[in-house]
């Protein structure tokens, strides 16, 4: 019998993306660009001027109404009740295990208006446990998945360019407000994923195109999902799938300060009793001594394994994340990791593994 193959979803900047010569691959249900150009250069660029990203495969949920604070306070990890209007908040959505079901970033677009996004793979599970603990509360849960096209300017240089289109001042870091840009309305968040100042942008997805060829036109370098990844790594951000998994807790993910058990969230006292005891693994940012590039899924030495790896743009040398056993957690600590049968000497750091100077 012949199996039949899922059909991809495509951003509304698919055409564009073909017509600058991206490669596109499958990636969560959808067919993004991976690289234009050139990973290495588009990292770069990044790093050292402004680039933008196709992210509309993103998820989001709005939670709207009296009961909205209440559902969003009990579902995620971080204390809602301390998110202003106009704020932006990170945090975990976890099971009752204390497990990771995603990391999320929250918007409070007005008092019981909630805008929360999604990883693209977790989506729809997000979505149907939002729904199922909403019966609990007099709110209203939107899958607002369609209704957003979401662009992310980032680099040294994004803010400024973004200015020149806008119709007044950015968001600062982890705010967010409405905005004209390039002639079309839009949430304009003070958020990212580079390490780099930035913004990400959320609109109506039939103006994406004239938002992608502005900013553009503006000097911005495309960039895809390869940059992305070599991006976030660098500065230590982690990965749904990768560094985050139902598996685990935060605690052991290094995710203790988005935590805030006294809030009564879904898994909660799962993750208050690891923080009490100490988890037995920890997950460490470590970087190659000499060749090679360690995967997710290679051992580590002693105990723990690799959840990213990757080549390091700038520090020209392999990089990565791992959990290893909480003794050997410490900055500095050197770890040995089979890579293809040959065994690599990494250095556990601190993050960010890349540092700008001063």
């Amino acid at each position: 019998m012949t199996s039949v193959l899922p059909t991809l979803r495509h951003s509304p900047l698919d055409e564009r993306h073909r017509a600058a010569g991206a490669k596109l691959v499958p990636f969560a249900g959808w067919e993004m660009p991976v690289q234009y150009g050139g990973i290495s250069a588009e990292h770069r660029a990044v790093r050292s001027d402004v680039g933008v990203f196709d992210v509309s495969h993103m998820g989001q949920i709005a939670t709207r109404g009296p009961g909205a604070l209440a559902l969003v306070q009990r579902l995620l990890s971080n204390d809602l009740r301390r998110l202003p209007e106009g704020g932006a908040q990170y945090s975990v959505l976890c099971a009752q295990d204390g497990g990771v079901l995603d990391d999320l970033f929250t918007y409070r677009l007005a008092e019981a208006h909630f805008l929360t996004v999604t990883n693209a793979a977790n989506h729809e599970r997000d979505l149907a446990w939002f729904r199922q603990h909403a019966q609990e509360f007099d709110v209203d849960v939107l899958d607002c998945q369609d209704a957003f096209a979401m662009l992310a300017v980032q680099g040294p240089r994004a803010r400024a360019l973004l200015t020149e289109l806008s119709d007044g001042r950015l968001p600062t870091r982890m705010h967010c407000c409405e905005r004209t840009l390039a002639g079309v309305a839009m949430l304009v968040c003070g958020t990212g994923y580079t390490g780099e100042d930035g913004a990400e942008l959320l609109f109506a997805p039939d103006q994406a195109e004239p938002v992608w060829d502005a900013i553009i036109a503006a000097g911005a370098t495309p960039v895809g999902l390869g940059a992305r990844d070599t991006l976030r790594l660098e500065v230590g951000f982690h990965l749904y799938g990768n560094d985050l998994t139902e598996g685990r807790g935060p605690i052991e993910a290094g995710l203790g300060w988005c935590c805030r058990e006294e809030t009564g969230f879904v898994g909660a006292e799962a993750v208050a009793r690891v923080r009490a005891a100490g988890p037995a693994e920890k997950l460490v940012a470590f970087s190659i001594k000499g060749p090679g590039i360690a995967r997710q899924g290679n051992a580590v030495a002693g105990g723990g394994e690799v959840t990213s790896g990757t080549y390091s743009p700038c520090l020209e040398r392999g990089i990565g994340m791992a959990y290893v056993p909480a003794d050997r957690a410490e900055p500095g600590t050197e770890i040995e990791i089979d890579v293809r049968g040959t065994a690599r000497t990494a250095v556990v750091r601190r993050k960010p593994i890349y540092r700008k100077e001063p």
